[in-house]
């Protein structure tokens, strides 16, 4: 709520979402910044159409605005940065890259790595768990965690990363069978419960399944839930 001056502040800004785009063209001729404001409760991205400079004033106008609310920018948490180089946004890394086999560069949403980290942080954590349980029991407890994490990612070029992370939940979840049945060969398990692992009528979710949709924008064409708003 606090935040909502700053929303206010860049929607009556030149050049902000209020512009038209005879309005935003004419400042791109005339050298001047257009602006969007992104931003999720306490997490927020600036995206200038501008130069480097720009950024920086912009920066320095937006810590005057949230030092009215008594808010200060954390030195440490704010970049400056080119959408080349990429920026990490609730959980995702955007950057521009040229696309394999053309010289046409595009900018690509992916899963950052510290979104990676944090899943398999947790992943290895469930499966250090006691290995009294069944195998049921450890694969509901993933299940849960992998189906919102993958809902979530699923909407950008996720594929490679869902790849790497399915390999990772195999080998933390063998170990985790190996512990429980020390002395059973693998040959065993494997007869047991299957390659994938599958205890019963219940299967590992498998990250590399889920299907990526990328890309459906919808932006500025999203309604207003509230009643008289622009």
């Amino acid at each position: 709520m606090a935040l909502s001056v700053l929303d206010e502040y860049i929607a009556q800004a030149p050049g902000g979402p209020g512009a038209s785009a005879y309005e935003r063209t004419k400042r791109r001729r005339n050298g001047l910044p257009n602006i969007r404001l992104c931003r999720y409760t306490d997490d927020w991205c600036l995206v200038v159409s501008g130069t480097r400079a720009h950024a920086e004033a912009l920066r320095d106008e937006i810590a005057a605005v949230l030092s009215t609310m008594g808010l200060r920018l954390s030195p440490e948490k704010t970049v400056v940065t080119r959408i080349d180089e990429g920026v990490d946004f609730l959980g995702w890394r955007i950057q521009r890259h040229r696309k394999r086999g053309t010289g046409k560069q595009y900018v690509y949403v992916y899963p950052a790595k510290k979104a990676l980290a944090a899943v398999k942080a947790k992943a290895k954590a469930i499966c250090r768990q006691n290995t009294n349980h069944p195998l049921a029991v450890l694969l509901h407890q993933l299940n849960r965690m992998l189906r919102g994490w993958t809902a979530y990612f699923q909407h950008g070029c996720s594929n490679a990363t869902f790849s790497y992370l399915r390999s990772y939940l195999w080998k933390q979840v063998v170990r985790w069978q190996g512990r429980k049945h020390r002395r059973t060969p693998w040959k065993q398990l494997r007869r047991r419960y299957g390659i994938w692992p599958t205890d019963g009528d219940v299967g590992l979710l498998d990250p590399a399944r889920v299907r990526a949709k990328r890309y459906y924008y919808r932006g500025t064409r999203i309604p207003t839930p509230w009643p008289g708003a622009a």
